[in-house]
């Protein structure tokens, strides 16, 4: 694979509100994908558990029948559409790996659809409409590396944007790209602290971005609850390529 710098690639973030229609919600993801390609996108990364309503906004039982485990049905359709569309494609699931234990899990699939890597989120939030520690079980892969085809992945997914040594450890793996799926957003009745909050997370990106020669890019999906800040995506001179909404 020649460096990163003799070669260009155009990244793709799908952004997308969801509903409690699962399936409306995969076909739309399906449907970035596709959109994403015609621009000539080379890598997609779809927002943080794309395929429903953000679970851990409550703590409700009844959430983890959205699980499934991976390969499943979920990852096999992901799968396919990284091959129709020849692209290397950064997905987010809920997955269940087995009886009580579950993960937040990125997925990232070969142009041929083959699954290249798999990282399970590390770091795990507890704050109120983020009760993440409710529904997942902290992440054993370690900080990695997946390669592809096109280029090295880092899979890393929303909450491990705040720690940089996440964005360190995958960097020195041999990461080209640092992605982070993410579902954070604003929460009715702090209109106040919204741009303060977004310039943190906006800060946050940029400093992984600048503290070493990677690039960092982020997408946030929008929903009953959570308002969705924009997707970005900074390079190693802190600049904004571009940024996309739903």
């Amino acid at each position: 694979m020649p460096p990163p710098a003799a070669r260009k690639l155009r990244l793709g973030l799908v952004q997308s509100a969801c509903t409690a229609d699962r399936e409306a919600n995969i076909e739309q993801a399906l449907a970035g994908i596709a959109a994403a390609k015609a621009q000539e996108a080379d890598v997609v990364c779809l927002q943080e558990l794309f395929a429903g309503e953000y679970p851990c906004q409550a703590e409700e039982h009844d959430r983890f029948a959205e699980a499934e485990s991976v390969p499943g049905p979920l990852t096999d359709r992901l799968a396919a559409a990284a091959c129709e569309h020849q692209v290397v494609l950064v997905g987010s699931v809920f997955e269940r790996r087995s009886h009580g234990l579950f993960h937040n899990t990125a997925v990232v699939f070969d142009t041929d659809g083959s699954l290249a890597g798999t990282y399970r989120k590390m770091h795990i939030p507890d704050d109120p409409h983020y009760y993440e520690k409710f529904y997942f079980t902290p992440g054993d892969t370690g900080f990695i590396s997946v390669p592809t085809s096109r280029l090295q992945v880092g899979p890393l997914v929303c909450w491990d944007q705040w720690y940089p040594e996440a964005a360190r450890l995958t960097s020195l793996a041999g990461a080209e790209v640092l992605f982070y799926p993410t579902a954070i957003g604003w929460l009715d009745g702090e209109e106040q602290l919204h741009a303060e909050q977004y310039e943190s997370w906006d800060t946050m990106l940029k400093s992984h971005a600048i503290a070493r020669p990677r690039r960092a890019a982020a997408i946030l999906g929008g929903e009953r609850g959570l308002c969705a800040q924009r997707s970005a995506a900074g390079d190693c001179q802190s600049r904004h390529p571009g940024s996309a909404g739903s």
